[in-house]
């Protein structure tokens, strides 16, 4: 079971070593370090060290989902995941729990929990993934290790660009019926304040959440499960997850009612 870990990199500087790092670090050694870098001026892509798993691919491109496709265009391994620049892999264990979950129950999309350093809290994952779960959060890449024929059609739709992840994981989900797995462990360290968490891409990423759920769910499933957030106080519990002093618990009681 060969995996590709997917980095994509533009004047990084130091947090492309320390992601690359944490790969190195795994103790099940069959994988490869894809670096898709587009361009970087800082000198970053010299700082990681000379390392027969490590390739790097340097060209332009247009966003971070046009150099993910380019990266899996040149991806050799079974199965992909995909790591910003500053997220780290949880432990040096994490490849070989996935590749012994992948050995016991066959599967095309292998998820676990997030660690968000900023928040110091664990992001605990859905038990299954349900509709509701499609529309209200998928996991997000850099814990989903994705079966490499889920990219063979396409990759991610440029079409979106705060979303395309959240999007390709339902078009997986829905047209490619990708089984799903939950892995019972934290995957990745998760820096926080990515592409679709800045300010200006928060209503970007609203329209496109609202077009794609209304795609694959339908209006009036989406519609339905709309009302459901607004009823139960999404706005509220948004705030309490993102507030470090109240993130650990309220974690610790969502993992409560997934595992119920």
């Amino acid at each position: 079971m060969r995996f590709t870990i997917i980095v994509v990199s533009l004047n990084a500087g130091e947090e492309l070593k320390k992601t690359v790092d944490s790969v190195l670090a795994q103790t099940y050694k069959d994988y490869e370090i894809l670096v898709k870098d587009g361009g970087s001026e800082d000198g970053s892509t010299e700082l990681l060290p000379e390392n027969e798993r490590i390739r790097i691919i340097t060209q332009p491109d247009c966003s971070i989902y046009d150099a993910m496709n380019q990266a899996v265009m040149e991806a050799k391994g079974d199965y992909y995941l995909f790591l910003n620049c500053g997220d780290y892999l949880y432990s040096h264990l994490v490849l070989g729990k996935v590749a012994k979950a992948i050995a016991k129950e066959p599967g095309d999309i292998y998820y676990g929990d997030l660690y968000r350093r900023q928040l110091h809290s664990v992001d605990a994952a859905p038990e299954r993934i349900s509709d509701f779960v499609c529309y209200r959060n998928v996991p997000c890449h850099q814990v989903c290790f994705y079966a490499k024929h889920l990219f063979a059609k396409r990759g991610y739709d440029l079409h979106y660009p705060v979303r395309a992840d959240y999007e390709h994981f339902l078009y997986s989900v829905y047209q490619q019926k990708a089984r799903c797995r939950r892995l019972p462990f934290t995957v990745t360290s998760y820096q926080g304040g990515g592409f679709s968490e800045t300010p200006e891409h928060l209503k970007m990423a609203e329209a496109e959440h609202k077009e794609i759920t209304d795609t694959y769910l339908g209006r009036v499933k989406s519609f339905c499960f709309r009302m459901l957030m607004w009823i139960t106080l999404q706005p509220l519990r948004a705030k309490f997850a993102q507030d470090e002093r109240y993130s650990k618990y309220y974690h610790r009681l969502k993992r409560l009612i997934y595992r119920k």
